[in-house]
């Protein structure tokens, strides 16, 4: 369209104004004719970021992770499956692979350990003087000597076997010039001649020297000093012309046959660690060759510092090819605490986001392969696997190789994936178990310790939860239920965990493993039932384990966190109350509204 006679300027105005009124025109046709008005689609959209597909708000604003301007979800994505369907084409391409959940009771991992050799403190010993003197001769000078027991290893000048040595040979002298006289001068000889023996035998001359000194003709000037031990030097403290005290150390020796590799242990590897266990050594000076040695002590307590623990391992040294001062690494080779099959996934399996490890599990779809991510809880890395505490049951298969693309792909829709959600860990469908009186009455200790360890934690008392745990490992090995198939995992849960408590080298160490325990007691419920005469409750603390969460199981309505003890004794909320006799029902997930607290149930 054109307009003779106006400025240029203006007639592109008029060309402006003509456009915007035709797409406004088509807009209002096009709305008309059926299709979504994009007013509508906006109004009724969810916002989310390009960058970060898991966040999802109802009005448009900035995003909370990385600041950037939402944009509107495209439609169908406002609500995402927790699943990820592929084709058998698609899964070939990705060269997904699975494995199944399976026990494994090889299971075992190496931990490394550095340490140094040194002589066993037991075999340790100081060669002292039994006289006071001057040394005139040492035998022995020089460390690293081998001595014998009743060698000769100096000479002692003392006054005091001087004087006493020559009383002993005048009383000799005046006996032998009396002869066989049986006068009271005689018997006065014989007297004085039992006295100065017997004054040598109190200044520690042996019985032996007692003999040559009685039939010497002049006074000896030096007693000789015998070694009663035999063994290595380590350290010769004495020199020669040192005036010495009785029981003055003249040197230190130590039987090097057997030695001692004093090893440092971090808090993590203190629960794969238990005396007994075989160790193999392997020293830099022998390259290839690898030396036997056997656990025989953990250090009750943790250096507060450099937070390990001392390990004492002891080794054969019978050819003396070792020597104290070497550095050792420790190889030890360990499995499950308590020698029991551990469900153990791949550790290719697992994706870690600080304290959550997520998997993903095969599951039947009617499009195909479906993976849906689950939230599970795994024990210390054995070798190429990881032992399952909870969230996988045997059978199962996880994928072990193309998680991380299941999990890229989940995240870019908008689903649950491993660092825009926590997935739920899966509760196993549980069927209670109806047990005769008898049975149940040998389960009832076995809760009551666990809730003893509640209480001590609870209380900040870790010696008593300790004393606690272990009597509920001593309870729970003894219990048999014949012919009950399900008491058997239940009881590998209690002896790991309670075990680990009862080693646990101070409180917070205590309550990390306090809180798989307290699952293991909760499966006691499920599946058994309360075997006690009072009710037990069920409690939840939402800022425990760092925040993600704890329960555990006690008596009494009112919340006695044992996550915190006295700094947070009341934090939490009762979910559930199971009366005697009953079963613990399904509990809410999380930060799920609470129903009845008395969530038991008869059977």
């Amino acid at each position: 369209m054109s307009a003779p006679g106006l400025p240029p300027v203006a007639r592109r105005v008029l060309q402006v104004l003509a456009l915007l009124v035709a797409f406004a025109a088509g807009a209002i046709l096009f709305g008309e004719s059926g299709a979504p008005a994009s007013h509508g689609e906006v109004s009724a959209a969810e916002w989310t970021c390009s960058m970060h597909p898991g966040v999802r708000q109802p009005e448009p604003g900035a995003c909370p992770i990385c600041g950037m301007d939402l944009i509107v979800a495209q439609a169908g994505t406002t609500t995402a499956s927790d699943t990820v369907v592929l084709s058998e084409r698609a899964r070939a391409l990705m060269r997904l692979r699975t494995a199944e959940v399976r026990r494994q009771s090889d299971a075992t991992a190496e931990v490394r350990l550095l340490g140094r050799l040194e002589p066993a403190e037991s075999t340790r010993r100081n060669v002292t003087t039994w006289i006071g003197g001057r040394i005139d001769r040492l035998l022995v000078n020089t460390t690293g000597e081998r001595v014998r027991r009743g060698q000769v290893i100096a000479r002692l000048y003392s006054p005091e076997v001087y004087s006493a040595h020559q009383d002993l040979l005048t009383a000799r002298g005046q006996v032998e010039r009396l002869g066989e006289s049986p006068t009271s001068s005689r018997k006065a000889a014989d007297a004085a001649l039992d006295a100065s023996r017997e004054r040598l035998r109190l200044l520690g001359v042996p019985e032996s020297e007692l003999e040559s000194m009685l039939t010497a003709t002049t006074p000896i000037r030096s007693v000789p000093i015998r070694s009663p031990f035999s063994g290595t030097v380590i350290e010769r403290v004495a020199t020669e012309g040192a005036y010495l005290d009785t029981g003055a150390t003249l040197f230190r020796v130590a039987d090097l046959g057997r030695l001692w590799v004093q090893l440092d242990a971090y808090e993590s590897d203190l629960a794969r660690l238990s005396v007994g266990q075989s160790v193999g050594l392997e020293v830099e000076a022998f390259p290839g060759e690898t030396f036997d040695g056997r656990v025989a002590f953990i250090d009750p307590t943790v250096d507060a510092q450099r937070r390990t623990a001392r390990v004492r391992v002891e080794v054969d040294n019978a050819d003396g090819s070792l020597r104290p001062g070497m550095f050792a690494e420790a190889v030890v080779s360990t499995g499950d605490p308590t020698g029991a099959e551990p469900l153990v996934v791949p550790a290719s399996a697992p994706l870690f986001t600080g304290r959550r490890s997520v998997v993903y599990v095969e599951v039947e779809t009617a499009d195909g392969f479906g993976y849906q991510p689950r939230t599970v809880r795994l024990g210390p890395r054995l070798g190429d696997l990881y032992p399952v505490v909870s969230g996988l049951s045997e059978g199962e298969r996880v994928v072990s190789r193309g998680a991380f693309a299941l999990d890229a792909d989940l995240q870019i829709r908008g689903g649950p994936a491993m660092m825009t959600a926590d997935t739920p860990a899966a509760t196993e469908a549980v069927e209670p178990v109806t047990l005769g009186p008898a049975e149940r009455s040998s389960l009832a200790p076995v809760l009551t310790a666990y809730l003893d360890v509640q209480r001590a934690l609870a209380e900040d008392d870790h010696p008593s939860a300790t004393v606690a745990a272990q009597r509920l490992v001593d309870l729970a090995g003894a219990v048999a239920l014949s012919g009950r198939s399900e008491w058997k995992p239940l009881q590998q849960d209690f002896l790991t965990h309670a075990a680990a408590i009862a080693r646990s080298g101070d409180i917070q160490a205590a309550r990390g493993a306090f809180e798989p325990l307290s699952a293991a007691a909760e499966g006691l419920l499920q599946r058994f039932g309360n075997p006690l005469d009072a009710p037990v409750h069920v409690a939840f603390c939402p800022m425990a384990m760092d925040n993600t969460g704890g329960r555990w199981v006690q008596q009494g309505e009112t919340v006695d966190n044992a996550y915190f003890g006295a700094m947070m004794r009341r934090c939490g909320e009762v979910q559930a109350a199971v009366d005697p006799g009953t079963w613990l029902s399904a509990l809410p997930e999380a930060g799920a509204p609470l129903g009845d607290p008395h969530a038991g149930h008869e059977h």
